[in-house]
């Protein structure tokens, strides 16, 4: 189906041990999102591709991070930028070839690098072969039992086969128009009608997905982000719901087409087929879901290794919330033995630098740049707070240097699809995914030689990598500050919980081994103790000589007690 080079001769697998030292890196890892076409542009099309990524690994080795995760970079009409796969094994022309992909892998090991993959196994797009040879078969075709083909409700068929919701907007089903001309079946897709969803009940399906998983892991991929994790499997019957306005429901209930129990079989399987190869491969499970306790059942030691954690990201920046999220996510991931994982920001949800610049409550899409300088100040100490945490961290692209969401892009260049539909997700996506600032000037700063697919703003260049580079105090030199400082002391990342400290209202405090950190999330200054001599703090800390330390407003301090 691809017209691509073939695929590279599989990467020894004794190499890929060899990227990392350690046993069970991924327990702690911090992990950097790749979203490749907003990353670097190498041949100035205005859109980033793998070479780009390529060139820029140095960047991300010298950052400190564990592993890169890409988002979806195969062959892909791009109806849902890149989330609607035409061809699982083969990479789509604007982002290069199967030889970029095994360049990448290649030179990322040799930098001390892991690369984690996004996998799409919830829906494909249209524009995959199974689902055109579906239409052009007609009814009765066995490629339909692949997808969830029904017939409608209504004298004439002209009803959807249930009440069920795009997450993008608008009813989940569309109907087809047949090879003689006449209406016909209709087709689920739980988000854009470019994205029919996959029946999981049908075992070429599983077959499929199983090869998928082979042939990348042959060309040395160290594991699988796994998207809509928690959608494969529908309720037997596809019952309505009963209810509209549903995507008010998610994270509130387990639905007929989210969270079902048998997705978990599935993951068993996979997770057989992982541990055959060497090198200590990881899952991670994008699973929305109603708790952080049914998380969980995603990371039992017989399924995926870890899962992001969706409770924490929607958390307002306010201490009792945050002790409360974080209390529950390791008390919930202690029983199945995984790690916890933190997040901050991704390529769905607003930037945390502007999330934190609004007042609390607005969820996470939001449309308003809010005040700037209090949301970097709070996102600066919201991510010394996390990396302090027990666990696993998630760093997106250009969070590093303190991006805001760009939340003035006119109509006309908007690319999300939710945007179009306009009924479901507020569809706002596409001002996280502008393309990242390197340089002070230059047409795209730095992105590459041809602009960008998305209108960079004016001033980005003074929040690019070279604005930020060697000063004291920028985002930029904080995360690295942060990151090597994580690595090179035992009692951060590791373990399962935290010792949590006396401290004033608004303010957390805990200690893990010799090391506290304290977090003011209060709009003003704070004194607390000097636990020790200061590690790294997201603003200017005082010490008094009473032996207090003196946090700004929206201020985190690591201190070491050594």
């Amino acid at each position: 189906m691809s017209q691509q080079p073939a695929a590279p001769a599989p990467t020894p697998t004794s190499a890929v041990a060899t990227v990392a030292k350690r046993r069970d890196w991924w327990r702690d890892a911090v992990i950097y999102q790749v979203y490749p076409r907003s990353f670097a542009d190498s041949n100035g099309d205005g859109m980033g591709d793998l070479e780009g990524v390529r060139s820029r690994l140095p960047y991300l080795r010298d950052l400190g991070v564990d592993a890169v995760w890409l988002s979806p970079f195969y062959a892909s009409p791009q109806a849902d930028a890149g989330y609607d796969v035409a061809d699982y094994r083969a990479v789509d022309p604007m982002f290069g070839n199967l030889l970029d992909a095994d360049a990448l892998i290649r030179d990322a090991r040799e930098l001390g690098l892991r690369i984690i993959v996004d996998l799409v196994p919830n829906h494909s797009s249209d524009q995959h072969e199974w689902f055109k040879r579906a239409l052009r078969e007609g009814p009765g075709s066995s490629l339909r039992d692949r997808y969830h083909f029904r017939t409608g409700k209504g004298e004439n068929g002209e009803l959807p086969p249930n009440d069920w919701e795009s997450i993008f907007g608008g009813p989940a089903w569309t109907r087809v128009t047949e090879p003689d001309g006449a209406p016909g079946e209709w087709y689920l897709h739980l988000f854009a009608p470019e994205q029919p969803d996959f029946n999981w009940e049908h075992p070429a399906v599983g077959d499929e997905f199983r090869s998928v998983l082979r042939f990348w892991l042959d060309m040395g991929v160290d594991g699988f982000r796994i998207d809509v994790a928690h959608g494969l499997v529908k309720a037997a019957g596809l019952p309505d719901l009963g209810a509209h306005d549903q995507l008010k429901l998610l994270g509130n209930d387990v639905m007929p087409f989210f969270d079902q129990d048998g997705v978990h079989e599935i993951y068993r399987q996979w997770r057989l087929i992982l541990d055959e190869y060497s090198g200590e491969r990881i899952f991670v499970a994008e699973a929305w879901t109603p708790t952080v306790e049914r998380t969980a059942n995603y990371v039992r030691p017989d399924e995926l290794h870890q899962a992001f954690n969706f409770q924490y990201l929607s958390t307002e920046w306010d201490a009792e919330q945050l002790r409360e999220v974080v209390d529950r996510t390791l008390e919930a991931m202690r029983p199945v033995g995984a790690p916890a994982t933190w997040v901050l920001s991704n390529h769905d949800v607003t930037r945390h630098a502007t999330r934190f610049a609004n007042p609390p409550g607005l969820g996470t899409q939001i449309r308003t740049a809010g005040d700037r300088e209090a949301g970097l100040r709070r996102a600066r100490a919201a991510t010394l707070l996390m990396l302090a945490l027990p666990g696993s961290a998630y760093v997106y692209q250009g969070e590093e240097l303190g991006l805001p969401d760009v939340v003035d892009l006119p109509d006309e260049v908007r690319q999300d699809p939710a945007y179009f539909r306009g009924a479901g997700q507020d569809g706002f996506r596409d001002g996280c995914r502008v393309p990242i600032p390197w340089t002070c000037e230059g047409s795209s700063y730095g992105f590459g030689d041809g602009g960008s697919w998305l209108p960079q703003p004016s001033g980005w260049g003074e929040l690019s990598v070279e604005a930020q580079q060697g000063v004291t105090g920028s985002t930029l030199e904080l995360y690295r500050s942060a990151l090597g400082i994580r690595r090179s002391r035992p009692d951060l990342g590791a373990g399962d919980a935290v010792e949590w400290l006396k401290a004033p209202a608004g303010v957390l405090a805990f200690r893990r081994g010799e090391f506290v950190c304290v977090a003011n999330t209060t709009g003003e200054s704070v004194t607390t103790p000097a636990y020790g001599p200061v590690l790294l703090a997201s603003g200017e800390v005082t010490e008094t000589d009473a032996g207090e330390a003196k946090l700004p407003a929206d201020t985190t301090v690591w201190f070491t007690t050594a």
